[in-house]
Parts: structure tokens; sequence; C-alpha cells
């Protein structure tokens, strides 16, 4: 693998679809435009439908925008039926939108914010474009973690929506191991069938509006250190781009950026907490997930070592 991974590794994408949520702002704008660039066909699926529309109009290539919003199952449901529909084939789902350290807020469903738009809802648009995916070869399903997952981290069974107390960035954490346990949840599950795999990828600390909601004790040090500590959004999108499209990438696999304390640089395969490989607790998430969002994979339960 190359230790200067650049957007221009990224093979031919003519004849690809590719679905990239959050995809109108930051690093879900560039890997559409780097994705679109190389011949994909790109699908940017995003809440505010003329905010997607502008930003499609700055991608060079083929380009759709798709409404959907992640805090609504209802709109998670129309939005797989409309992708569905429009395309039998897909070969990328990028399950990139996000939101961080937002003030406690519930969605439609009832769910907390941080973990429906984050984890449950990528999970349920997942589970419900994956028939479209598992018939092509080299099909992935990359999703996007954070470097957060290893802070204040677990996943709160007993309390996940957090209705007893609330941690900004106790929520972000439950989530972003959430994103990784389900990526190496759904790659076994995947295995048998050969096809589609399941990749992990985090972006560093880049030039994005997810710190928006960050409490003013995380914020000020981050500004301080900018200089040195944050990257641009494009080198952000690199980990993605790699995870989705690099022909050495295999299932299971996660990629960040490549300095020593994974907060920039170009792309390299980097390793998560301990935590994020506790099986048991990948299998009792999905359950729950299952559960909560209402949506069953395709795909049986993975076949434990003997």
């Amino acid at each position: 693998m190359s230790d200067k991974w650049t957007e221009r590794h990224i093979p031919d994408q003519h004849g690809r679809v590719a679905i990239v949520t959050g995809a109108n702002t930051g690093l879900g704008f560039e890997t559409a435009r780097a994705l679109a660039a190389r011949g994909a066909h790109v699908v940017l699926a995003v809440r505010n439908v003329e905010k997607g529309r502008q930003a499609a109009d700055r991608i060079d290539g083929r380009v759709d925008v798709q409404v959907l919003d992640l805090t609504s199952l209802d709109s998670i449901r129309s939005a797989a039926a409309e992708l569905r529909a429009a395309h039998p084939r897909i070969d990328l789902l990028i399950n990139n939108a996000g939101v961080m350290y937002t003030p406690r807020e519930t969605t439609v469903d009832g769910f907390e914010l941080q973990f429906a738009t984050n984890h449950l809802g990528h999970f349920a648009l997942t589970g419900l474009l994956l028939d479209r995916l598992l018939p092509v070869p080299g099909s992935r399903v990359v999703t996007v973690s954070s470097t957060g997952h290893r802070i204040k981290a677990a996943i709160h069974f007993d309390d996940l929506q957090w209705e007893r107390s609330y941690s900004r960035v106790g929520a972000y954490g439950q989530a972003k191991l959430a994103n990784l346990m389900f990526t190496y949840e759904l790659n076994r599950r995947l295995a048998a069938r050969g096809t589609t795999s399941a990749v992990a990828a985090h972006p560093g600390v880049s030039n994005t509006d997810l710190m928006r909601n960050a409490p003013a004790v995380l914020r000020v040090p981050v500004n301080l250190l900018a200089p040195v500590l944050i990257q641009k959004s494009a080198m952000g999108a690199l980990p993605t781009l790699r995870a989705a499209t690099d022909p050495a990438v295999r299932g299971g696999e996660y990629y960040g950026p490549g300095n020593r304390g994974e907060t920039r640089g170009h792309p390299r395969r980097v390793e998560s907490s301990p935590e994020s490989h506790e099986e048991a607790v990948q299998r009792r998430l999905w359950a729950v997930s299952e559960e909560l969002t209402g949506v069953t994979f395709p795909v049986g339960e993975a076949v434990l070592p003997a």
C-alpha cells in the first residue's frame, strides 16, 4: 500500500453508483466530489434538498440529490424506496453524515439525536439498501467513525437514549463506537457472501462545522491548535475514499490519517479500541438496533468459530 495515498490513487469509477449521506458540505461533499471526478454516478443523500442541489452544482460529473433525514425512520424508508427504484445496483454506500456534541434532543421517533443520526439512521438505511449491494462484486458499505469512539465510550444498554443523565461527549462517543461495532458485525455477516464488504474510516481532526456544538472547554484548545492540528476537508475525506475504493482494502478494516495521533496526514490502516472488538456487545447492539428501527437485514447472523 502507498504511504501517501491521495485522490490520484482512486481507480476508475465509471459504471459505479455511490450513495453518500451528508454530502452537501464538509467531508461528505469532498467524498462525493472525488468519486464523481473519477466517473462514479454519485447520489448526494441530504436532509436539505436546496443545499444538496447547490452542492451538486459545484461537482463535475453525474450527480443526483436524494432527500434523506436520518433522524426520521419514515424519511429513511421513503428515501430507501426511492433509491431502490432508481438504482437496481449500488456499488458504494458511504454512511458519512453525523452530528457531534449536540445538546440533548430527541428525534421524532424518540431517540437521542446523536445515537439516532450517527448510528440508528445509518443502520436502518444500510439494511433497507443492502440487497442492492449484495449482487455486486466489490461493493462496499463504508461507515465514518471518529477517534471520539475512545472518549467516555461504551454502549449504555441500560440507558441508550441518555434519559437519566446526558453527556454530550459521552453520547457522541457511544454513537461513534456503535459505528465501528456495526461495521465489524456487518462484515462478519457479509463474509459468507463474498461480494460485499463493510469498512470503517475516520477523518482525524478536519475543518468541518461539526465542532459548532462542542463545549467551550473543547473548542478553545482546538482553535488554538488549529494551524498544526486541523487539516482541510479534502484531506479528511481521504480515509473514507481509500476505504471505499482501494482494491487492497479488506472488509472489517479501519482507515484514518497516518500521523502518530491520527489527527492528520495521508490515510492508512489504523486500529480501533479494544472495546470496539467485543463481539458479544456487537451482537447485542445489532439486535437492539433491529428492534428499535424495525429493520432486519437480508444476511443472517455470523457463524461463530467452534
